[in-house]
């Protein structure tokens, strides 16, 4: 038992000395890294259970500043026809194609979030603030953010990585959609996870 605590200990200190010695990623533009980003979203069906899909082609500009985070901006785009549901029976019907284009659903139009505001809020967490476009129609919108840390040199692939987690909750009332299909609920969750790497253009 003692050399086990001994052990763990020695395990501990080796893991802390090591984080220490990684240096954060420097302030500049980044761009999301489509390998390792993910947008999924889940919304109420009928009370019984939360209907979840993702969109598969997203970018994200960041301008980070690392000296003052709540400085730092970001702008997405999200294609709607990426929208993957992982319908069970495409043959009968094309549901990705439904939810992308019809006038019910997202209408064929870019999703595009641009942020007015970062207020970190405590420790690794914050608030980005913006303006959300969805369907044509422009409202506000928060994002609840964890920073999950950066690195100035990714093992890997050798260049500065910053990593983030982050959940939006909206209503689809706000951009008018709410009442065409009563079988979905109002409230959409918005689950995203992301690396940024450097901008080629920043080069």
């Amino acid at each position: 038992m003692k050399f086990l605590s001994v052990f763990t200990l020695a395990t501990l200190c080796a893991t802390a000395a090591l984080a220490a010695d990684v240096k954060p990623a420097p302030s500049g533009t980044y761009v999301s890294d489509p390998a390792h980003s993910s947008v999924t979203w889940k919304i109420s069906h009928l009370g019984l259970s939360h209907y979840t899909a993702r969109f598969t082609k997203m970018s994200v500009e960041l301008v980070w500043d690392a000296d003052n985070p709540a400085a730092s901006k970001v702008t997405a785009t999200i294609d709607p026809l990426s929208v993957r549901t992982d319908f069970p029976r495409p043959e009968e019907e094309d549901f990705d194609k439904e939810i992308g284009t019809g006038e019910n659903f997202l209408a064929s139009q870019e999703i595009r979030f641009v942020s007015t505001s970062v207020n970190v809020t405590e420790g690794n967490r914050g608030e980005v603030k913006g303006e959300l476009t969805f369907r044509g129609q422009t409202h506000p919108a928060t994002l609840l953010v964890t920073f999950n840390g950066s690195m100035a040199e990714q093992p890997r692939e050798k260049t500065p990585k910053i990593g983030f987690s982050a959940e939006a909750k909206l209503k689809r009332s706000d951009w008018g959609v709410a009442s065409q299909i009563k079988s979905i609920g109002d409230e959409i969750t918005v689950i995203i996870e992301t690396e940024f790497q450097p901008s080629k253009k920043a080069d």
